[in-house]
């Protein structure tokens, strides 16, 4: 079970991901410091936390450590949402009411996505192979998404 990041433990992974090479604590301070009054001794603190955790690697340079990320941010993503999924007494039903709150921006990504996993390859003879799957949840859950008439 992955556990959420705290609200500085997500600030501070968020410019370890972004940057994408190893940084110094005094690099993440001074970028911490054009938002929040913050001590290099919390940012130390948490990035050794972030270690002990198994968020981030760390490697000695002089008398300082680099910290690099263990893994992207999009697998710490999947990991939550797989978390979230799995607490669900009917993970066909979570489903439906997941892609009942995504954007049409964000079901797009979710198709393209599938199709880069190859689990679900287009079928030539479905315009629109989602939705025989979003039916198929339906039916499953009983339950009638947003807009539409039973």
């Amino acid at each position: 079970m992955v556990r959420q990041l705290g609200e500085l433990e997500n600030a501070i992974m968020t410019r370890v991901w972004r940057w994408n090479r190893p940084v110094t604590v005094r690099e993440v301070l001074q970028d911490l410091q054009s938002e929040r009054d913050i001590a290099y001794t919390t940012v130390m603190t948490v990035l050794d936390k972030l270690h002990r955790k198994g968020w981030l690697r760390r490697e000695r340079a002089g008398r300082a450590y680099r910290y690099e990320p263990v893994s992207s941010r999009e697998a710490y993503t999947a990991a939550l949402m797989n978390d979230a999924w799995a607490t669900s007494d009917n993970p066909a039903a979570a489903l439906v009411h997941f892609f009942g709150l995504m954007s049409p921006e964000q079901r797009d990504a979710l198709r393209d996505a599938l199709r880069v996993a190859a689990l679900f390859p287009p079928d030539p003879a479905e315009p629109d192979s989602a939705e025989g799957a979003a039916d198929t949840a339906r039916a499953d859950t009983g339950e009638t998404p947003p807009g539409e008439a039973r």
